[in-house]
C-alpha cells in the first residue's frame, strides 16, 4: 500500500497533506478491511492520530491511536511496550510486534500488534499501527493447553493402573504363559472401558454400557443369563477404568467356575443409592451400592474370583481407587460382590 496521499503511481495530489489525506486508491484498500479483522491507524509524528479504519469499537482504539482515554486500564508492562514501539517507530526503527491484552466487560481481548515507521527515504513521517483481533485464537489456544494438560494427566493414571494390574498379575501368576493370558485379557477390559470414555469426550461412561463392553460377551444366553436392576448411574472416567476392571474379574470368575459356566446359570447386576443411615465406610447416604449377584451349581464353593489378584482387585484396589469399599462373600449357594461408590464418582442418569 501507498503511503497516505499518494495515489497509484506513488505521486501526492496537488494540494494534499501527505500524512492526512489517503488516496483514492488507498482509501479503497482500506475500506476493504471492514470485511476482516484487521484495523490500521496513522499517526504523525507528535503521535496524534489522523485516522483510522475498521477501528476497534470502544476505548481500545483510542488507545491504540495513543489517546488517554484508557490510561491505567492497560498493565504497565503493555503501556510500556507499546510507548516503546512507537519511540522506536519515530526513531525509525524496525518493525515492533506485540500482543497487547485489553481488559473488557466480556473479559479480556487480545490483539497482535504491528508498529512502523511511516518512511520517505530516511525522513519519518508518521506511524502505522496495523491490529488484528486474535482473541478467539487465543481462547482456543488457551482450551487446547487445558485439553492437552487433561489428556496427559489422564494417560498418566492409564500407566500407572497398566502398572499395577502388570506387577500383580506377574506376582500371582504361575507360568509365563498364565500371566500372558490374565494380563492380556486384563488390558482389553481396561481398553473397552477406555474406548466408552474416549467416545464420551472422557466424561465417563454409564453402568450399562461397562456391562455390555465387560460382561455380555461372556454369557451364552444374555437375556437369560443376565438380568440388571436399580439405576443406571454415569461414572466419571477414572469409576469407570476401575468399575470396569471390577466387572471383567467377576466375569472371567463366572465363566471359568460360576453362573455364566452353566446355560441356565443367572447374575444379577444392580445398583442403587444408599438410603441415610444405611451403614457404609464412604461416609455418606448419597453413595452408591453396586452388587453382583450369581447363583452357583451346588457343591463345594468355588475358589476366589480369577486367583488371588482377582479377589485382590475386588476387595482392595477398586474401592480404593473409588474412595469407597467393597466386600466379597462366597457360599450358601450364590457369589455376592458389593461395591460402595461415593457419590463424587457418579451422577444419575
Amino acid at each position: 500500500m501507498t503511503r497516505p496521499g499518494e495515489d497509484q503511481e506513488g505521486m501526492t495530489p496537488s494540494g494534499a497533506d501527505t500524512a492526512s489525506s489517503p488516496s483514492r486508491f488507498d482509501r479503497g484498500l482500506l475500506r476493504a478491511l471492514h470485511n476482516t479483522s484487521v484495523s490500521v491507524l496513522y499517526l504523525d509524528r507528535s503521535l496524534h492520530c489522523l485516522w483510522a479504519e475498521n477501528q476497534p469499537a470502544g476505548w481500545i482504539g483510542s488507545v491504540l491511536c495513543g489517546n488517554q482515554d484508557g490510561a491505567g486500564l492497560l498493565s504497565a508492562d503493555d503501556e510500556d511496550r507499546l510507548r516503546a514501539a512507537r519511540q522506536a517507530a519515530l526513531a525509525g526503527g524496525d518493525r515492533s510486534h506485540l500482543e497487547v491484552r485489553f481488559p473488557d466487560a466480556g473479559g479480556v481481548r487480545w490483539f497482535e500488534i504491528w508498529i512502523d515507521a511511516d518512511l520517505d527515504g530516511s525522513e519519518v513521517l508518521g506511524v502505522i499501527t496495523t491490529a488484528v483481533e486474535i482473541t478467539e485464537r487465543r481462547r482456543r489456544e488457551d482450551a487446547l493447553r487445558m485439553l492437552l494438560r487433561e489428556v496427559s494427566h489422564r494417560s498418566k493414571n492409564l500407566l500407572a493402573i497398566i502398572q499395577s494390574i502388570a506387577n500383580q498379575t506377574g506376582r500371582y501368576s504361575g507360568t509365563i504363559a498364565d500371566f500372558l493370558q490374565r494380563f492380556r485379557g486384563r488390558l482389553q477390559s481396561l481398553a473397552a472401558s477406555q474406548d466408552l470414555v474416549t467416545s464420551s469426550n472422557w466424561r465417563g461412561a454409564d453402568l450399562h454400557e461397562l456391562v455390555a463392553g465387560q460382561v455380555i460377551r461372556f454369557c451364552p444366553d444374555p437375556v437369560r443369563n443376565l438380568r440388571l436392576e436399580g439405576g443406571n448411574p454415569y461414572l466419571n472416567p477414572n469409576a469407570a477404568l476401575h468399575v470396569g476392571l471390577a466387572l471383567h474379574e467377576l466375569a472371567v470368575n463366572a465363566v471359568s467356575h460360576g453362573a455364566l459356566s452353566r446355560p441356565d446359570g443367572l447374575v444379577t447386576i444392580a445398583a442403587r443409592p444408599l438410603l441415610d443411615g444405611e451403614s457404609d465406610d464412604s461416609g455418606g447416604g448419597a453413595a452408591m451400592e453396586l452388587t453382583w449377584r450369581e447363583t452357583l451349581a451346588s457343591g463345594p464353593a468355588p475358589a476366589a474370583p480369577n486367583g488371588r489378584f482377582g479377589s485382590l482387585a475386588l476387595e482392595r484396589v477398586v474401592p480404593a481407587s473409588l474412595n469407597g469399599t467393597a466386600s466379597l462373600t462366597i457360599g450358601d449357594g450364590e457369589l455376592l460382590y458389593r461395591l460402595v461408590i461415593p457419590p463424587e464418582n457418579y451422577e444419575i442418569g
